[in-house]
């Protein structure tokens, strides 16, 4: 098994990586992040995803490549969700950062998923009840410091979008409306809707 491949790099695209070892140059799949962290580099190091595919016409031996132990760590828990392929789970992580996922998914943020090309309702839940836990107890939200500042509770998700809802339906802009109720429960967490909507509505401008 291929832990990690360090060497120069020798081309990169959003997508890929070659990176040369030892006089062989490995293709390596990427993702934005990892893109964003490898540009302007000559030396890297990537940690390797190993994906070996058989038993159809051709089989294929696909290298993945992170910049972070992390980042990898959570492609190898997407792949093992009902319904997340290698090209899904790589979709994920080049669309927001491994503490943005992490927070996502701790938060139970389904419409965050549902933004991602090819996620739908039921695969964003299935994300959700599948990793939550993982995430906690593998330790990587604790390396990526997930979580509010000062220790605060995250904010539920459920009742944020429903005040947010609730203000547009009054002819507040949702933009404003989500920045100043996420402040209130931010700073009070377990007010119930209809107390967080009253509060937005003095506060709004």
């Amino acid at each position: 098994m291929i832990e990690y491949i360090k060497g120069e790099l020798t081309e990169l695209t959003p997508a890929m990586a070659v990176v040369e070892a030892a006089g062989v140059g490995y293709a390596l799949h990427i993702s934005l992040n990892t893109y964003e962290a490898l540009r302007g580099s000559n030396s890297v190091k990537l940690y390797v995803h190993e994906s070996l595919v058989t038993g159809g016409r051709d089989d294929s031996f696909t290298l993945f490549g992170f910049a972070s132990k992390q980042e990898r760590s959570l492609y190898q828990l997407l792949i093992t969700v009902s319904g997340v392929g290698a090209n899904t789970a790589r979709m994920i992580l080049s669309s927001m950062s491994p503490a943005e996922l992490c927070n996502v998914i701790a938060n139970g943020d389904e419409r965050m998923l549902k933004g991602v090309k090819g996620i739908g309702l039921k695969t964003a839940q299935r994300i959700i009840v599948d990793l939550r836990d993982k995430i906690m107890s593998l330790g990587i939200a604790d390396e990526l410091h997930v979580g509010t500042p000062s220790g605060q509770p995250a904010v539920d998700i459920g009742v944020r979008d429903e005040a947010v809802a609730a203000l547009s339906m009054l002819g507040f802009s949702p933009a404003p409306a989500a920045k100043v109720v996420t402040q209130i429960m931010t700073a009070q967490p377990e007010l119930p809707v209809e107390q967080v909507v009253k509060l937005a509505l003095k506060q709004i401008k």
